[in-house]
């Protein structure tokens, strides 16, 4: 059983907890840097969101509200939801934890954007993610993935 999605504080007891992400993720994934940039005080308005087996830290993500003025992928333009950095510990994958964050972004109700890994195409897929026609000057070599709630549509350019 997965446990509820909780928003992390912004501390050295996370950045300790982050490290052990960085040990066996992908070094574009480590959220190191966007933390250490955060530390201020431990009730810090956080963008990192993740889920504990016990006490251990074994799934996260970022997550930031885009300004509706700045949409350029969504219609009717509106603030959506931009999910990073999702990352499962290998010894928990395959367990819902991924899927539990991905659900908890989606609660919110808003259109999400997200830029996969190398070799995640099949979780999106099943998370109901889909690819947008690419834009060289929006996408700038990403390629995006998207989710659309009821009564939103890609955005032609």
């Amino acid at each position: 059983m997965v446990n509820k999605v909780e928003k992390l504080k912004i501390n050295y007891k996370t950045l300790e907890e982050f490290k052990k992400f960085k040990e066996y993720g992908h070094q574009e994934l480590s959220m190191l840097e966007d933390l250490e940039a955060n530390i201020v005080e431990n009730d810090s308005d956080s963008p990192f969101y993740g889920l504990y087996f016990g006490d251990k830290l074994v799934a996260r993500m970022s997550l930031y509200q885009v300004k509706k003025q700045f949409d350029r992928y969504f219609e009717p333009p509106q603030d959506y939801l931009e999910l990073w950095k999702l990352e499962v510990l290998p010894n928990y994958q395959g367990k819902g934890y991924g899927k539990a964050l991905v659900e908890f972004a989606k609660s919110y109700g808003l259109p999400i954007k997200t830029n996969p890994r190398v070799k995640s195409q099949d979780f999106w897929d099943k998370m109901g993610f889909t690819p947008v026609h690419y834009d060289v000057e929006r996408d700038r070599g990403e390629n995006p993935l998207v989710w659309y709630p009821a009564g939103v549509t890609e955005q032609v350019q």
